[in-house]
């Protein structure tokens, strides 16, 4: 069954991420070069390096201080967090950091290949294609009462990781 935008949207919306855009795609089995991995491994990394601008949505991941700092120095990705692709790379999807955003693994990346899955057989498909690099549901992305300490800690220590590597 082919879905439409609207019924596409109520679907993305069951799955808790009524906030997360979707793009149309006609998926097209794409070869994969033999040599991919070492591609996607160093796209990925670059990919990991230039989340020093997004500390805002990083903030509103609960990471601890270790884990922020492990994830921005490209040492050890977080449990529960992973780097999706916007475009399957088997789908002719470039292996770039252009086509890769983040996000928790459980429930969003979870519910994002159900939600693939679930348009099997389909001509035109819908595929989860945030609008930032890392996806954090606008739902969980507010802050409460107790001011943003935790934001302005985490811009001081991603600003001191950006001098380091030269990237003011």
């Amino acid at each position: 069954m082919e879905w439409t935008k609207t019924s596409a949207e109520q679907r993305i919306a069951a799955l808790g991420m009524d906030d997360m855009p979707l793009m149309e795609f006609t998926p097209i089995s794409a070869p994969v070069a033999a040599d991919w991995f070492p591609k996607y491994r160093a796209a990925r990394r670059a990919f990991i390096q230039s989340l020093t601008d997004s500390i805002e949505e990083i903030a509103f991941l609960g990471l601890s201080q270790t884990e922020f700092t492990d994830l921005l120095m490209g040492r050890r990705m977080p449990v529960n967090l992973c780097v999706r692709t916007r475009v399957p790379i088997t789908w002719g999807g470039a292996i770039d950091p252009s086509n890769m955003f983040m996000c928790r693994t459980f429930p969003h990346s979870h519910n994002m290949d159900r939600f693939i899955i679930e348009q099997n057989g389909a001509k035109q498909i819908w595929l989860p294609n945030p609008v930032k690099k890392i996806y954090v549901p606008a739902h969980t992305a507010s802050g409460g009462t107790g001011g943003n300490a935790t934001e302005d800690r985490l811009a001081q220590m991603a600003a001191q990781i950006a001098s380091s590597r030269g990237m003011e």
